[in-house]
């Protein structure tokens, strides 16, 4: 670590600061607003009206996805530490990426707008970071970030310029990519060492209430990621309210099948921590469309169910089936729902519109996002699992103390504090 991890990270941002510096340069203020009460006219660039929605999008990035990973019980500062480095580093280099392919051999031209997109493609890394998390290096995941986003933008340009289809909210390019992405890494980095388990692979009560921060902070700002690049103000106005209507069916239905599903009718944290977001992503392809709140909330409540029954069944199955370990279960939040998202905004299509051109292209807009995560997720897993980037042993996982230093000092002298047995014993986990 202290020779391999800062010279890849500083070495990334010099690179980063010479790319801005050969291709990037300030959108112009193009639009000129008269204020009829003043004698002096005023410019003002109107992306600054969509600075509130980029806040939003930035508070689920950076807060909603880091907290969310923290209910392992002693991985707490690499969930929300490292989604901190992938972020700061994907949306540096997510602009320079999607700005390339969309800038036409120009320069790329920062605003709002483009901070948003640059948001959108960190979003896919940390989808993914999901499905490997507690098994992988700082290294690993910067070499993940640069080699995702960039296959990312390519499938993201495909998407939107050449089959012209519509995913405002992204339930294709960025959730049911990142989630599928991350689960073919996943599975070349399969551990058989931790196929009974891991002692660490589990949460505390704490650990838990931590996660549930950051679903407060997705459910509260999904509708802004949903609505945030849709054409103002209808199409907007359709993405904020459809969203929030699937997010609420979506709760009383994963909350409803939770209680089925477990032992004596008893609620799971993990189901209420992940399933209840399900909604958001479901909606997202066709959040801007005339689906009526009643269509987004048969969609979200769907979206509840099919989340709660893949964490109940299917997530054993891929790990003892398949050889995939998808620590936070990102099929299941993202995936199922993903598709769900896609194969809705084809049936949407289809009934608004008579030209079978516009679903052929939604379709085949699915199956290249799927088909692009699985690929590039295969060869980013091979060469991540090459012995050299610093990945942790089997004993050592979910473990910050193999990268992190903890404060076990500001536990000594409290022996009745809840936290002290975290700390105890030596640094070297037991078998």
């Amino acid at each position: 670590m202290r020779f391999k991890f800062p010279l890849l990270a500083l070495g990334l941002e010099i690179t980063m600061i010479v790319l801005f510096a050969l291709f990037v340069q300030y959108e112009e203020n193009q639009n000129i607003v008269q204020h009829p009460n003043s004698t002096k006219s005023a410019s003002m660039d109107r992306s600054l009206d969509l600075y509130p929605l980029f806040q939003d999008v930035h508070v689920m990035i950076f807060v909603g996805f880091g907290f969310l990973m923290t209910f392992l019980k002693k991985y707490g500062f690499s969930s929300v530490g490292i989604n901190l480095l992938i972020a700061a580093l994907g949306l540096q280099w997510g602009t320079i990426a999607q700005g390339l392919l969309h800038s036409h051999g120009e320069k790329i031209l920062i605003g709002i707008k483009s901070l948003i997109n640059a948001d959108f493609s960190t979003a896919t890394v940390l989808i993914s970071f999901g499905a490997v998390l507690g098994k992988t290096s700082p290294v690993q995941m910067l070499i993940m970030t640069i080699i995702e986003i960039t296959i990312f933008a390519g499938n993201e340009h495909l998407v939107v310029e050449k089959f012209q289809a519509s995913d405002v909210g992204a339930s294709m390019t960025i959730h049911t990519f990142g989630a599928y992405f991350g689960l073919a890494a996943a599975g070349i980095l399969y551990r058989p060492g931790l196929r009974a388990g891991h002692e660490n692979e589990e949460s505390v009560y704490h650990s838990d209430l931590f996660a549930m921060i950051g679903t407060l902070f997705l459910w509260m700002f999904w509708p802004s990621f949903n609505s945030a690049i849709a054409e103002p103000i209808d199409n907007q106005y359709r993405a904020i309210v459809n969203t929030y209507f699937s997010l609420a069916a979506c709760v009383v239905t994963a909350y409803a099948l939770s209680s089925l599903v477990e032992h004596r009718g008893k609620l799971d944290m993990v189901h209420i921590q992940n399933a209840t977001l399900a909604g958001g992503v479901a909606v997202g392809t066709c959040a801007d469309m005339e689906i009526n709140p009643y269509g987004a909330m048969i969609i979200g409540s769907l979206a509840g169910i099919v989340s709660v029954l893949g964490y109940k069944f299917l997530t054993p199955f891929f790990a003892s089936k398949l050889r995939i370990q998808d620590t936070c279960g990102v099929h299941n939040l993202h995936g199922l729902p993903g598709l769900i998202g896609g194969l809705a905004g084809i049936v949407t299509v289809a009934m608004k519109s008579s030209d079978m051109s516009k679903v052929a292209r939604q379709a085949s807009a699915l199956g290249s996002s799927i088909g692009t995560a699985v690929v590039g997720g295969l060869i980013t897993g091979l060469i991540l699992k090459i012995p050299i980037w610093g990945q942790p042993s089997d004993q050592a996982c979910y473990d910050d103390s193999v990268y992190w230093e903890p404060p076990t000092a500001q536990c000594k002298g409290s022996i009745n504090s809840p936290y002290l047995d975290l700390f105890k014993g030596p640094r070297v986990q037991r078998t």
